[in-house]
């Protein structure tokens, strides 16, 4: 993993965008290039006029290296501080992951949490894919009621062999899962993070079910859970990387939802397995699936507003 340096120009910021999904209402980001290589992912996309890219000599679509900033912890300590008037809920991270490996290397998790949790009227909620977050467990533990722990789970601890292929640096899921049961025999809050629901790897009802079971018995304040984002060239690489490792049937479902007409039936039967599976083992009040009408036909997004309880609308097209 070729891993360069940057100079990010925030370190604690408003987000409205985190704010309509619910997640938090500032965010933190400690690079623009995460090194955990998830195929699917759409930060690429949303960063590809970052500076950072052009500076690296890089494509923001290209995988095998990531861009950090070493130097986060102490813009967000600064800010942490002068947020007098108007603090709240801070997500760690929103577009990267400060315990990927590249950040682990200058334990910017631990440091962006002891930046802003001495300061009182922070709550924390962090998101990660990487097992490391639980060496902060003795630190999560003095402030326990003002951080929200949250490692994503994207399919069942069985499909790991499967996972490797699509998120080839993240920890293994059944280790994610682990750091969750963990985080929760420790009285920690918890909550869920289901996404992406990746076809013909989670988003069956039995598939569905069994993840928000465990969710459920997690503790899980809040089961936020998302459909694979179509923007870029995500399912693309998310199918050739499946197809690379021999995973053929779990290839062809991602192929099948690249045609528009698919993805739309495929959004519409996540969302109502999400539904059917939290009415029957939690409470509708806790669904918060996150969902951008962009790219959805009309008739899907009628489908969905027949019965849209614990659906987010995002985006302008908000409806």
């Amino acid at each position: 993993m070729e891993v360069y340096t940057t100079r990010l120009r925030s370190g604690i910021a408003r987000t409205k965008e985190f704010e309509r999904k619910r997640l938090a209402s500032f965010g933190v980001n400690v690079g623009t290039k995460c090194g955990h290589g998830c195929s699917y992912c759409s930060t690429g996309a949303v960063l590809r006029m970052n500076r950072s890219f052009k500076e690296a000599g890089r494509s923001p679509f290209e995988s095998g290296y990531a861009i950090v900033d070493p130097d986060t912890p102490d813009r967000v300590a600064a800010d942490a501080r002068r947020h007098k008037r108007q603090r709240g809920l801070v997500q760690l991270c929103t577009l990267t992951d400060a315990w990927a490996p590249e950040a682990q290397k200058h334990n910017l998790g631990r440091r962006c949490l002891e930046a802003i949790l001495p300061e009182p009227g922070w709550t924390v909620r962090i998101l990660t894919k990487n097992a490391a977050v639980r060496k902060d467990f003795d630190l999560i533990e003095q402030y326990r009621d003002r951080v929200l722990v949250g490692v994503s789970i994207t399919a069942s601890s069985d499909q790991d062999h499967i996972m490797s292929a699509v998120e080839p640096h993240a920890s293994p899921i059944s280790e994610r899962s682990a750091v969750m049961a963990e985080a929760h025999a420790r009285g920690l809050r918890t909550y869920a993070m289901l996404c992406p629901i990746l076809p013909g790897i989670a988003d069956s009802s039995e598939q569905i079910d069994h993840l928000v079971q465990m969710a459920v018995s997690l503790g899980a304040e809040e089961i936020f859970a998302e459909a694979v984002n179509a923007r870029g060239p995500g399912l693309r690489k998310t199918q050739e990387a499946l197809a690379s490792h021999g995973h053929t049937a779990e290839a062809a479902a991602i192929a099948g939802i690249r045609r528009r007409e698919e993805w739309c039936k495929y959004v519409v039967s996540v969302i109502a397995n999400l539904q059917r599976s939290v009415r029957a083992y939690s409470s509708i009040d806790r669904l918060r699936v996150l969902q951008y009408p962009t790219a959805l036909s009309a008739e899907a997004i009628a489908q969905i507003q027949a019965d849209d309880e614990g659906v987010i609308w995002l985006g302008k097209e908000q409806t």
